[in-house]
């Protein structure tokens, strides 16, 4: 065995792991992008753990980027029937919801929007009033667009990813079968992915019409999820895009 990546916790934790493992296995199954191979899960002296290959990881450069571009594109042509997963997982540490579902607009507005929202609302933030008209208007998004459940990584930030021995590889996921746009709009969220990555993406897959005000959508399930995370610090940004959603 060569070196390891040890995640522990408490027993409580051991879903939170198992569900990690089951996403890489998942994203692994597709063999598309790399991803570290799960060693091990369970619980061991009273700690749960996670067992992963480690990687070795360098900045990509220019050209590793552009055919991570493709290789995500690919990624998300594997589809199911349905939007969600057979179980749930974890976006951070906050629970993600992944009950099946034939209706991505449904499914988002429950399982992402509605449930961080409430979250938010529990956490001494009152974002209800304008969530509930986002919801309201959310089929206006997709007028003459209709989402595949692609296999989505789910967290796809800068930190998630990196150069391995001249390939990309990626890890920490939220899996699950949605919208591919769910995953680029992450990418935009906080930096960290050139030019080079989205041209080699839209020359696998080209962006849909309209994908521009859906991206804000699918940001900012993420920004409430920092929102309730880290506190106060991404209420503005949560409000920013709330209100840019219900301008248009």
């Amino acid at each position: 065995m060569g070196d390891v990546f040890l995640k522990s916790g408490p027993e409580s934790a051991l879903p939170m792991f198992e569900a990690e493992a089951q996403g890489l296995q998942e994203l692994q199954a597709a063999n598309e992008v790399r991803v570290p191979k799960v060693i091990d899960c369970g619980i061991a002296n009273g700690q749960s753990h996670l067992v992963l290959e480690r990687l070795n990881l360098r900045q990509p450069t220019a050209d590793i980027a552009r055919r991570f571009g493709e290789q995500l594109a690919k990624l998300h042509r594997h589809t199911k029937g349905q939007f969600g997963w057979f179980r749930d997982n974890t976006i951070g540490m906050t629970p993600q919801r992944n009950n099946l579902s034939d209706n991505w607009i449904d499914f988002f507005r429950e399982h992402r929007l509605q449930f961080q929202i409430d979250l938010a609302a529990t956490n001494g933030y009152d974002l209800q009033e304008s969530g509930a008209r986002l919801s309201d208007r959310l089929p206006e998004l997709f007028t003459n667009y209709e989402p595949v459940p692609s296999l989505l990584h789910g967290d796809l930030w800068a930190g998630n990813w990196g150069d391995v021995d001249g390939e990309a590889a990626i890890f920490d996921p939220a899996v699950y079968y949605g919208d591919r746009e769910s995953d680029i709009a992450m990418t935009m969220l906080f930096g960290g992915f050139g030019r080079a990555f989205y041209d080699g993406y839209k020359a696998e897959w080209p962006m849909a019409a309209g994908h521009e005000q859906r991206l804000k959508l699918y940001q900012l399930y993420h920004v409430l999820n920092h929102l309730n995370l880290f506190g106060s610090s991404y209420l503005g940004r949560a409000e920013q895009l709330l209100d840019a959603l219900l301008r248009n």
